[in-house]
């Protein structure tokens, strides 16, 4: 059947998503999942919303939750779009700025799912490699690209880089450049997300998810911010009804409880701590992490 594939298809491997072992029994690390559970508003939302409405389309362009978004945020209602979870969103930015052989150019080693949606696009993936340290890759900006990917910060390595850095990169790629901020809950500084900026650069697209801090991975629920123009165009590319009405309501009642997301995400900040001093008295070497997760390096023989 290969012969009815565009070329470019049915040569690539395709994305493989983290492995999804039942419940029970398994302490599972590959998706980076919370481990805590969602705020009570959100059940107490979505046991509401269980009703005859579900027999009806939800809103198209998910006014309610951008409304109340951009109250959260700092934005305004036309400088964001939601999708069914933040992947639809990298899916939707690969179709409006990249075409057959356009670069897209990011840090590596990143999220995967990068390289798979430029082989759809039948694009050019440029990866230029992290330093040591994994700072900012000082040739990223010069790759002449349709579209930069920064994962900020990375997964994953998490890390982060500073809002002055971030600013500079959007000064000087040549084209969109898209920062993806999935874990930047969990940074310990504050201030730490680049969704201000947005005001500033017209190329800058910021994305956001409910599947990491919000504890919603399973609710499928992201965010991008950018100028008005920006939105109206990738408004053009999104499915119909992409987001359903049960994620709305989930992602809502996320929304109007903000404590109990900082909660579990200060907890989440102390056990990364305790992890990072525990590991390096056992002789490993841990990168200074801002997400939910750590990377190590084995210096020496860990002290068993």
């Amino acid at each position: 059947m290969s012969k009815y594939f565009r070329a470019n298809i049915d040569a690539m491997v395709g994305y493989t998503p983290g492995e999804q072992p039942g419940d029970g029994g398994v302490i599972k690390l590959n998706t980076n999942e919370n481990p805590y559970p969602p705020s009570p508003k959100v059940f107490a939302a979505l046991r509401k919303a269980i009703n005859p409405s579900l027999r009806l389309y939800p809103e198209p362009l998910s006014d309610g939750l951008r409304a109340l978004a951009a109250g959260v945020y700092g934005v305004k209602p036309n400088n964001i779009i939601a999708g069914n979870g933040s992947d639809e969103i990298l899916s939707m930015l690969l179709r409006c700025f990249v075409g057959q052989r356009d670069r897209v150019a990011f840090p590596a080693p990143t999220y995967s799912l990068y390289d798979t949606l430029v082989e759809i696009q039948d694009g050019v993936a440029a990866r230029v490699d992290f330093p040591e340290d994994f700072s900012l890759p000082q040739t990223l900006a010069e790759q002449n690209a349709a579209l930069t990917f920064l994962c900020n910060p990375n997964a994953p390595s998490g890390t982060l880089v500073t809002l002055a850095e971030i600013a500079e990169l959007a000064e000087a790629v040549s084209g969109i450049l898209v920062v993806d901020e999935a874990y930047v809950d969990f940074a310990t500084s504050e201030g730490a997300s680049s969704i201000p900026l947005i005001r500033r650069f017209p190329n800058l697209v910021v994305m956001r998810t409910f599947s990491k801090s919000f504890s919603l991975a399973g609710m499928r629920i992201g965010l991008a911010f950018a100028s008005k123009e920006i939105i109206a165009g990738m408004m053009k590319v999104k499915d119909s009804y992409n987001l359903n009405r049960l994620s709305m309501v989930a992602a809502m009642a996320a929304l109007q409880d903000l404590p109990w997301m900082k909660r579990n995400a200060a907890r989440i900040q102390r056990s990364r701590t305790r992890l990072s001093r525990g590991l390096k008295r056992l002789g490993y070497e841990v990168y200074p992490s801002h997400a939910n997760f750590v990377i190590t390096l084995v210096n020496q023989i860990p002290n068993w």
